[in-house]
């Protein structure tokens, strides 16, 4: 059985190759079944997020073979052929997949080092994958330990101080623009959880006023509220949009929501004065020729990149007792995962002895017909204790074995140390 991911991410991808192979929250269960199937009931995890499109999967299957499954499933599901993303995808198998998963979901792999938000989207997929009965018993043993593993590094390093989430460096962008943001008025459009992270940078910084924009009055007005901002129903943004020095947009919206019609009307009701634009959603809601507009300044999520740098500078000799922590628990993974190939060679184990038991515990009583009832129990259940001690005992050791040695070698010196019959 092999562990396989294929993916790409804000390392091999450019904003817009992500935007096309992204997977919403509403198409993941279809696309899980989907997969699922295709690969004859393999165990399957899709992670979808702003950085990065990964596919975890477990199956007979030869690596290259499942390798190629999964890039013919990424293009027949959005519609875009394989040459098109093929350079940007990255294929780990194994030992290499399960490192990859635990630094993923440890954040060292993410844009913004130490970062939290990952271990909750990591967590989500599993969950989404349990829900549509695609994780195995292997893919749960191996995010069950990625999640163990990231709370190790989250606890035994300062890998996650400071400012670690997209939207703080976001918030560190405006900043760097504005010198300060005393006294700015900031719309933010979208009331989702990194929405409401960018308001609270924001509202820590010092600006003057919010603005809370969303398709859901409502949803508007409770975001608003705490923070004493103003709510703001999507169908006026257009008409407030020039009261913002600084727009930040992270809606889940399927397209644009913000186009170069929307800023020139702005620019003219400021009288030209700058705006700055930044776009941290995934896919995109502004559209990018917005950046052509003379005293419109946009960036979006691949542009934070440059204050990702001085993060990572920062982190770095955190990041090395990181990597010794997600090491560690490659190698407890894998000794599990190694012991698995023994299971069926403990099931015969289990049924030679126990024959054995029976066959000499039937011999004993034949040859002890005085014996009660209840002594005859006794004896029953004294043979059980020492078949059960003695398997105990064996299946410890023989995986301490398959740990350090060809488990195949090991198994096939069990088998004929216990007379067990070698299967292919």
């Amino acid at each position: 059985m092999n562990l396989v991911v294929v993916g790409l991410s804000h390392h091999t991808s450019p904003l817009e190759l992500r935007e096309r192979l992204a997977f919403s929250n509403a198409e993941l269960p279809s696309a899980l079944l989907r997969l699922h199937k295709g690969l004859g009931g393999a165990g399957v995890v899709i992670l979808s997020t702003c950085n990065r499109v990964e596919i975890y999967t477990h199956h007979t299957m030869e690596p290259d073979e499942l390798r190629k499954e999964i890039r013919f499933f990424l293009s027949e599901s959005h519609c875009v052929p394989e040459e098109a993303f093929r350079d940007a995808l990255y294929e780990y198998e194994n030992r290499e997949a399960v490192g990859h998963l635990f630094r993923v979901a440890s954040s060292l792999d993410s844009m913004v080092v130490g970062e939290v938000q990952i271990l909750g989207q990591v967590h989500d997929a599993y969950i989404a994958a349990q829900a549509e009965q695609t994780a195995d018993k292997v893919i749960h043993a191996l995010f069950q330990k990625a999640f163990t593993v990231a709370k190790n590094v989250r606890t035994q390093t300062t890998i996650g101080e400071g400012k670690v989430s997209v939207s703080s460096v976001a918030v560190d962008l405006a900043e760097s623009i504005f010198q300060t943001l005393s006294g700015k008025t900031v719309m933010v459009i979208g009331s989702g959880e990194m929405a409401e992270l960018t308001l609270k940078s924001l509202v820590s910084r010092g600006v003057r006023s919010v603005l809370i924009v969303n398709r859901n009055a409502e949803r508007a007005r409770a975001l608003a509220e705490p923070y004493n901002g103003e709510a703001i129903a999507f169908e006026e943004l257009n008409n407030h949009l020039h009261r913002a020095e600084i727009v930040m947009s992270a809606t889940a919206a399927p397209r644009f929501i913000l186009h170069p019609p929307s800023f020139h009307h702005a620019l003219k009701l400021r009288g030209q004065q700058p705006m700055f634009v930044i776009d941290i959603a995934v896919p995109r809601d502004v559209d990018p020729s917005v950046a052509e507009i003379d005293n419109v300044y946009l960036y979006n999520i691949d542009d934070l990149e440059h204050v990702v740098a001085e993060n990572l500078e920062l982190r770095r000799k955190e990041i090395d007792r990181s990597m010794e922590l997600v090491e560690h628990g490659v190698n407890q993974f894998m000794q599990w995962k190694d012991t698995l190939v023994a299971e069926p060679t403990f099931v015969s184990m289990t049924e030679e002895l126990n024959t054995i038991r029976e066959r000499e515990l039937e011999r004993t009583l034949k040859a002890l017909p005085d014996l009660t009832e209840t002594q005859r129990q006794e004896v029953a259940a004294l043979s059980k204790r020492i078949v059960k001690n003695i398997l105990q005992r064996s299946m410890v050791e023989i995986k301490h074995e398959i740990g350090h040695h060809d488990p195949h070698t090991v198994l096939h010196l069990v088998k004929r140390f216990f007379g067990l019959r070698e299967t292919t």
